[in-house]
């Protein structure tokens, strides 16, 4: 069986009988069928900005590491052993140092990660075209036809890929390769940290069997929940469901989950787009103080750049909003979610979060909605689908998407777009 060494990418036709490898003695071997005819990749920093840190100061590199604020913050991000000690991402910081209480607190620099990972997807690049960013530190690849040009299967080209990263930028990363995204980033998650693993098409489907439904790509708490009550506990129950019922009983995400089911996953890897977010603003004749005033300018906005996601084929993770006082002082809030979005509704909702603390009485000028952070728009909304909000947003939008496509963008408006100043 074809076997690669994944320290120096040496290719043998067999696995060495000694478990080795044979030019650099080390037991970090891969051993598949489908080795050399797999293309589909999806590459993830290991506990990237806890990395990062250990990168800068040496003295960190044996010590659990959390990433975050003060004592009355959240943890942003931490290192594995961290994680072992039961800290994760999210929690507050309280609980983190109690669970971790020789824990090394380091305050979160996102411009040094946005630089490192600049460092990182350059190098990608470097490796084939066809590079998808899914964030700072994550991305698919494919890389069918680029052997000549490395002269080795895709499989050889990515294990030289993270020696790089490691070697040139100084953090490590897991590789998840197979024959399309789903499970490309499925593997991703199989052998971390410094892992590589594979899902061939000949092993797909005995694989995915006995998996939860919550480790499909897209698949929230709240709708594995609502497959559970459903008696959908696992993929191969969902495979055992005719398409057609999946999609009348879930609506448009019961066809994804009947294909990923079957391993199926149609979507290509698509380099971003040129464009870097997508926003709108608006500047007040008159300063505005009270927060039911600034929600009322905000709801426009947030339509606007929702149709511009519906128009260009986006959906977007991150949400920024952004407010200038009357003294021109610019503030800015944003909110990554766990799933991107299209709908006007829920950039609403995210916004009014973020808008809310800051209504404290001070006078606005301006106030302004964005969006980044672009992902497939059959990824939108799908976590939260069989919530009865977000569902229910969703099927609102979509009726009135296609009364304004008949009889123009004035046709139909909600009631608070009607509400007086």
């Amino acid at each position: 069986m074809a076997t690669l060494c994944r320290e120096c990418g040496t290719h043998f036709e067999q696995s060495p009988k000694n478990g080795r490898c044979i030019a650099c003695g080390s037991p970090r071997l891969i051993s598949h069928a489908e080795l050399d005819s797999l293309s589909i990749a999806h590459i993830d920093c290991d506990a990237f900005y806890a990395s990062v840190e250990k990168r800068d100061n040496p003295e960190l590199k044996d010590k659990p590491v959390i990433v975050g604020g003060g004592k009355r913050g959240v943890v942003a991000a931490c290192c594995y052993i961290a994680r072992i000690k039961g800290v994760h991402s999210a929690m507050p910081m309280y609980k983190a140092l109690k669970a971790c209480p020789d824990a090394v607190v380091v305050k979160s620099s996102r411009s040094k990660y946005s630089e490192v990972g600049r460092q990182i997807k350059d190098l990608m690049r470097d490796t084939t075209p066809l590079v998808e960013s899914l964030s700072i530190d994550e991305a698919f690849l494919d890389l069918s036809g680029t052997e000549k040009l490395h002269g080795g299967s895709p499989a050889t080209t990515l294990v030289k890929l993270i020696r790089r990263i490691e070697d040139e930028v100084g953090v490590t990363a897991s590789v998840g390769l197979s024959y399309n995204k789903f499970l490309a980033k499925t593997a991703s998650d199989l052998d971390k940290p410094r892992g590589f693993a594979i899902i061939g098409e000949a092993e797909a489907l005995d694989f995915l069997a006995p998996r939860p439904v919550g480790s499909i790509w897209g698949v929230g708490k709240s709708m594995q929940a609502k497959l559970m009550r459903d008696g959908l506990s696992t993929i191969s129950q969902l495979r055992e469901m005719p398409e057609d019922d999946l999609s009348k009983r879930y609506s448009v995400i019961g066809k994804r989950l009947s294909r990923l089911s079957h391993g199926q996953d149609s979507r290509i890897v698509e380099p971003g787009s040129k464009a870097k977010s997508i926003s709108t603003e608006t500047t007040f004749s008159k300063n505005i103080r009270d927060f039911e005033t600034l929600l009322h300018r905000l709801w426009p906005l947030c339509e606007n750049v929702s149709n511009q996601l519906k128009n260009k084929n986006l959906a977007a993770r991150t949400i920024t909003m952004k407010l200038k006082t009357s003294g021109f002082k610019s503030l800015t809030r944003s909110r990554t979610l766990s799933n991107p979005t299209q709908l006007a509704e829920v950039i609403y909702r995210e916004a009014k979060e973020l808008l809310e603390p800051e209504a404290n009485g001070t006078s606005y000028r301006l106030i302004g909605i964005g969006t980044s952070q672009f992902a497939d728009p059959e990824d939108a909304d799908l976590a939260d689908l069989l919530d009865n909000s977000v569902e229910s947003f969703a099927k609102i939008e979509d009726a009135m998407d296609e009364v304004r496509k008949k009889f123009g963008g004035p046709a139909i408006q909600k009631g608070r777009t009607l509400l007086k100043d």
